[in-house]
């Protein structure tokens, strides 16, 4: 008995002594949005940084910048934006900085989905931003589903098919 108290007591003070290792946890899948420029003028123009606001009204009277928390943020390049949240809200303007100094601003526009792509027009004074249907832009519950469908309709429509050759074969 007293040696497993020793060895208990040992066991516990080298697990004291011993460095924690820090541990990493993720939410799972995060949405995303890409952005895709059109009318920069073939790399006459180019992006230098960008906001992205974020609103919970329609007409965009509270709008906020996305905060960058962690990996949620805005991440421009040259030529395209990317932005990826924890979460988005339903409403959207995007304000892009350009290489001509100018700094223009978009239509309000509203989250597409999950994983969203937008087509974004530059005029002289402002952008215009699209949404494009995109698979990415359905619920990832609704692609498993439309999956599931296309796996049965794969499987089971050719099987049913060569039970029904087979049999009607046989009756002539």
């Amino acid at each position: 008995m007293k040696k497993f108290r020793i060895f208990l007591l040992l066991f516990i003070l080298i697990q004291l002594v011993l460095p924690t290792r820090a541990v990493l946890a993720d939410t799972g899948p995060k949405p995303t949005m890409d952005f895709e420029f059109k009318g920069l003028q073939e790399g006459e123009l180019q992006i230098i940084s960008g906001i992205l606001y974020e609103c919970e009204q329609s007409d965009c009277s509270d709008a906020g910048p996305l905060e960058e928390l962690g990996p949620q943020g805005l991440y421009c390049e040259a030529t395209g934006c990317r932005a990826l949240g924890y979460g988005f809200a339903p409403y959207h303007i995007l304000e892009i900085e350009f290489s001509d100094g100018a700094t223009r601003r978009s239509n309000i526009f509203e989250t597409a989905g999950f994983d969203s792509v937008y087509t974004v027009t530059v005029q002289p004074k402002d952008l215009t931003v699209k949404a494009q249907f995109t698979l990415g832009n359905l619920h990832p519950y609704l692609k498993l589903l439309l999956t599931c469908l296309c796996c049965i309709v794969g499987i089971i429509l050719p099987i049913v098919l060569a039970v029904y050759l087979v049999r009607r074969s046989r009756k002539k």
